[in-house]
């Protein structure tokens, strides 16, 4: 008789190729929008839109903008990952897509508040938070549409792959914010700042033309196929399976808190408080991006060799014990050491990263798989991201020493490795049953 199950679960390999080509361009798109606004709150948005305010109340207020998308990321994430169930993982991503670009676009055209006033931060948080939805449902769906075309054997190296994108996207907005900050500060300030919002346009119509062609996930035509689809995918997840989305929600925050502080706080806090160069500490967040792009993968096809849980609690571990040893570099003012604590930092988030894309995939059941990931994986990203600059510059103007910000980093790495040990890969038996890897 016919293998039909197998097949759901192993497209051909042309065709899994493409998808998760096609998932990474996305996916990289969506992150350099999403970085680009972290850099800009980081580096000019307390002036442009919060000029009334102190320096330290306008840091403040800026990155709280940032923080504000992954407060919306759940929303986004419980919002598409329940018709992404219902309908089908492309359509969402193709959504998600679009509506970060117009987000981005309608940023970079946005008068500052020497122009309109109050309405211009107002309006910055709205599309702040347009953005964040997005996002929320963009990152569940691409994995998703990777690790389930994925043959035997490579679930974890195509999950990875689409886990760089974040890396890309930034090395892309750090280009481009390069590249502006070449210019006066005053024509930076005035335009220049605007430009890698305005060039995001034509990165999203590329994008578009990718994800329009791909096919279905194999996994979701399946559960088509058997009328296993569910009519209420969210309310499914939060009755019967929240346990999993708290200890996902948890064991993500170690590399949410690691990223963020390492590659967003670090700006301000190195030109700010440390009077370092701007221009250099975006040139070791780059180098260090590229780092992670080739580190990523290889930790995802380790993962589909080795005890793919085992690596991804020991990476927390890692962590949680090494950001005393990446402050005590970063602060030597010497570009050699402050890039080898990058090093020492990333080899543990690049293992952590590289393989939490499979290893999260498998902790639902495909019927209600983009839900349950979405959610668990976004509520991560509010505690573990969006609040960690806050909570760095927060801690540092209260203790004046980075010390704090690295005992809060080990808090975090502590708390995610108890979730983690509690964390299982229960929907891995299908596909294992059938002949395919866990």
């Amino acid at each position: 008789m016919p293998q039909p199950a197998k097949a759901a679960h192993a497209a051909p390999r042309s065709s899994s190729t493409r998808v998760v080509l096609a998932s990474l361009a996305g996916t990289t798109i969506e992150w350099y929008e999403f970085f680009i606004y972290g850099t800009a709150a980081a580096l000019v948005f307390d002036q442009l839109f919060f000029p009334s305010y102190d320096a330290l109340v306008g840091t403040l207020l800026s990155l709280s903008t940032f923080a504000l998308a992954f407060v919306a990321r759940p929303i986004g994430g419980a919002l598409f990952g329940h018709f992404g169930d219902r309908l089908g993982r492309k359509s969402m991503l193709v959504v998600t897509l679009t509506l970060m670009g117009g987000a981005t676009l309608c940023i970079g055209l946005l008068p500052t508040y020497e122009t309109i006033g109050v309405a211009a931060p107002i309006l910055l948080v709205l599309l702040r938070v347009l953005q964040g939805m997005s996002l929320g449902g963009e990152y569940g769906g691409a994995v998703l549409m990777s690790v389930e075309h994925a043959g035997p054997g490579r679930r974890g190296f195509f999950g990875a792959l689409v886990n760089t994108g974040a890396g890309w996207g930034m090395l892309l907005a750090n280009l481009a914010f390069l590249l502006t900050s070449q210019m006066s500060d005053e024509s930076f300030m005035a335009w220049g700042w605007r430009v890698p919002f305005l060039l995001s346009a034509v990165l999203v119509g590329l994008g578009l033309l990718i994800r329009l062609k791909l096919a279905e996930s194999p996994d979701f035509e399946r559960v088509k196929a058997s009328g296993e689809v569910r009519k209420a995918p969210l309310a499914e997840v939060l009755s019967k399976h929240w346990p999993r989305v708290l200890l996902m929600c948890l064991a993500y925050i170690p590399a949410g808190v690691t990223f963020y502080i390492a590659t967003v706080y670090s700006l301000s806090y190195g030109e700010k408080q440390l009077g370092m160069d701007r221009d250099m500490i975006l040139q070791l967040v780059l180098l260090i991006n590229v780092f992670t792009i080739v580190a990523i993968p290889f930790f995802g096809w380790l993962s589909d060799r080795v005890d793919r849980k085992r690596i991804f609690w020991v990476s927390i571990v890692a962590m949680a014990a090494l950001p005393y040893v990446w402050f005590s570099l970063f602060g030597s003012g010497s570009f050699g050491l402050m890039l080898l604590g990058f090093v020492v930092l990333f080899i543990p988030y690049a293992a952590n990263y590289g393989t939490m894309p499979a290893f999260f995939a498998h902790v639902f059941p495909p019927a209600v798989r983009y839900t349950g990931m979405s959610v668990g994986y976004t509520l991560g990203t509010v505690f573990g991201s969006g609040l960690a600059p806050i909570i760095a510059t927060w801690l540092y103007d209260g203790t004046g020493s980075w010390t704090a910000i690295a005992l809060y980093m080990t808090a975090a790495g502590v708390v995610g490795t108890v979730a983690a040990l509690f964390l299982t890969e229960r929907a891995a038996v299908e596909p294992a049953a059938e002949g395919a890897p866990a």
